[in-house]
């Protein structure tokens, strides 16, 4: 994708910066985490509206974690093959080091912290950050009568039925919406412009450094975690949720790596931090192997879907010329803008009936409407205040 000379090209530090700060603040599972996303790259106008879109669309319809794919697809757009490593890294790094670290405490001391008041907190600002982002995005997606209505109808539609199906259905029936009513209006673009790797081949030995030293200590069992996390999450579709039986029945009926309720306290463990549900992975692997085993298992969990999600956008970026394609994004466009908004229906209906809540909302949507402060800032006052008001 073409980046015009109004956006500009972050360095690797600043990126990993940037994605260190939505790593830690990406509570509440796809949508949510794309909300911040979109929130911080439109404030430090680093990428096109569009691009962002374009990722979702591609992890809507690859296997893997949605969110994370989506992070890796927008660090491709910013930086070629190293953006992609550094953002994704970044990213999963605070929720990765906060799950070992309940990991170590609860197999150390059998007890997950209460965390129930900041929770009550986050809630109504994760409602106020994604109805931010949906204003955000329908503000340079919808243009006329179509994309509402299609924007609306994706709406109602996973509102009303819901489930990945149904997701997978509303991105294939509005691509091809878009193909027939906006492919008359589309003139070809020029050839695009394809960012280049930073130093990839320097960047991929390095990168092969931490696979080398999970070799060293029980070679087995870590190649065993691995590979069974990796064809896991090359079967995934859809929400991490749909994914959770497959999982148990994997790791502890199957391989016996986790007892019943060990595996249930690890997905409230998952769930207590930000980032996707499916970094319970980490969970499971420091049972079975300690830190390496964390870094194995999580290594499976999200690499190969992050491979698919390269070689996914490398293709799009060479059909973005096609007037069919890009008349399907424009059709797709609109329906994530109805996407989010259902998300932060559905994500509101968990928000307790309080006027704490009420309060918390409303305060972070004239913060992120008006004053456009940033998200990292708006979640931990959110979760303070939720400790202060419940």
């Amino acid at each position: 994708m073409k980046l015009t000379q109004s956006y500009s090209t972050p360095s690797l530090g600043t990126l990993f910066w940037i994605f260190l700060k939505i790593g830690s603040t990406a509570w509440g599972g796809f949508m949510p985490m794309i909300a911040v996303i979109q929130s911080y790259l439109r404030k430090k106008n680093l990428l096109q509206e569009q691009d962002v879109l374009d990722a979702i669309f591609l992890a809507s319809v690859l296997p893997g974690p949605m969110a994370f794919n989506v992070v890796v697809g927008v660090g491709y757009r910013l930086r070629g093959i190293s953006g992609a490593l550094v953002c994704g890294l970044a990213a999963l790094l605070p929720t990765f080091l906060l799950v070992l670290g309940l990991s170590i405490a609860y197999f150390q001391w059998g007890k997950i912290p209460v965390v129930d008041k900041l929770f009550m907190g986050f809630t109504p600002a994760m409602v106020a950050i994604i109805i931010s982002a949906a204003w955000g995005m329908a503000g340079k997606t919808i243009k006329g009568i179509p994309e509402i209505v299609i924007s609306v109808m994706a709406c109602a539609i996973l509102l009303g039925i819901g489930g990945f199906y149904s997701t997978l259905g509303i991105i294939v029936a509005s691509g091809l919406l878009g193909w027939l009513l906006f492919r008359h209006q589309i003139s070809v673009p020029s050839k695009p412009y394809r960012v280049e790797p930073q130093s990839s081949n320097k960047l991929l030995s390095i990168s092969t450094l931490p696979a080398v030293g999970l070799l060293v200590v029980k070679p087995s069992l870590i190649l065993k975690l691995f590979s069974t996390f990796a064809v896991m999450s090359v079967t995934l579709f859809g929400s991490g949720y749909v994914f959770i039986p497959i999982i148990q029945d994997l790791v502890v009926n199957s391989q016996g790596w986790l007892s019943e309720q060990e595996f249930i306290d690890g997905l409230a463990i998952s769930q207590i931090t930000p980032g996707p549900i499916l970094i319970s992975s980490a969970f499971i692997g420091y049972k079975v192997a300690g830190l390496l085993g964390a870094m194995s298992a999580t290594a499976g969990m999200f690499g190969p879907p992050a491979l698919l999600m390269l070689v996914g956008t490398y293709f799009l970026d060479s059909l973005k010329h096609s007037i069919a394609i890009q008349a399907a994004l424009q059709g797709v466009r609109p329906a994530v803008v109805g996407m989010l908004m259902a998300a932060a229906v559905v994500v509101s209906k968990s928000a307790i009936p309080h006027w704490a809540s009420a309060v918390i909302f409303i305060v972070a949507i004239i913060a992120l409407l008006r004053f456009r402060l940033d998200v990292v800032l708006i979640i931990p006052v959110a979760g303070i205040t939720g400790l202060l008001l419940f």
